[in-house]
């Protein structure tokens, strides 16, 4: 196994230590460097902090319902993340929730990933065995670097580039969806995401215990209209996008 040549950090909240100790045994394994990176607990955040993160008019205009505030918490720890890249000398971030697995493969794949010459501005290390592709190629043995006909929504492990971070920074900050959601809306800040298959990134068992607070009420007859919109725009978006890069 080759040297990891990017720098990686995990998210993690202080009070998550089981989750700590789980990924930094894995990397220890591996043989690889990480950083934690404490995760942003909404509440602790001060009030003029929360209103230069989180937007309620852009969550009102673009996501069916107001985020919880471990959504919040969740999308503000990415932005460190971003923040941290572009406050180095690093080309590119590896960046990792705490409640993930990593494959045998995974730091030929971020070297790969380091290496390629076309432009790109994140590449997804987890997703699906099966995702809809426009295309493939060959990036390491054994594993295909995939350019995704529909950009999935996990965002527990992924590589971001210089630019990919100035994108987010500059087009979701303040942000008002959820930021699985925000980056399947690629063609709002024009990311190049890319994807690689099969996943070197899996969900560990422990992810079935979220620890960003879920909702506990049903949704209303006007919220799950919303939702059905926001599918819907998700849908037509993404593929009048696709049919322009293809110039059709």
């Amino acid at each position: 196994m080759q040297k990891q040549t990017l720098p990686l950090v995990f998210i993690n909240l202080d009070k998550d230590s089981e989750r700590r100790t789980r990924i930094e045994g894995q990397l220890a394994h591996l043989g690889l460097p990480g950083e934690r990176l404490p995760a942003v607990w909404w509440k602790h955040l001060p009030p003029a902090e929360q209103s230069l993160l989180y937007s309620a008019e852009r969550n009102h205009g673009l996501y069916y319902q107001p985020l919880v505030d471990g959504e919040k918490g969740c999308y503000a720890s990415h932005i460190q993340a971003w923040r941290q890249l572009l406050a180095s000398d690093a080309p590119a971030l590896v960046v990792l929730e705490d409640d993930v697995r990593l494959r045998p493969q995974f730091a030929d794949v971020v070297n790969a990933i380091a290496a390629l010459q076309e432009p790109w501005d994140m590449v997804k290390l987890l997703g699906r065995d099966r995702e809809k592709v426009r295309s493939q190629r060959p990036l390491v043995p054994g594993t295909a670097l995939v350019d995704y006909s529909r950009v999935p929504s996990m965002t527990a492990g992924y590589v971001v580039s210089r630019a990919g971070a100035r994108k987010l920074l500059d087009s979701r900050v303040p942000f008002g969806r959820p930021i699985d959601i925000d980056l399947r809306f690629w063609w709002e800040n024009d990311l190049r995401i890319l994807g690689v298959q099969p996943p070197v990134v899996r969900l560990d068992v422990t992810s079935q215990d979220s620890t960003i607070a879920g909702r506990g009420t049903r949704a209303s007859w006007t919220t799950r209209w919303r939702k059905l919109a926001m599918k819907a725009r998700l849908t037509w978006g993404n593929a009048r996008h696709l049919r322009t890069q293809k110039g059709l």
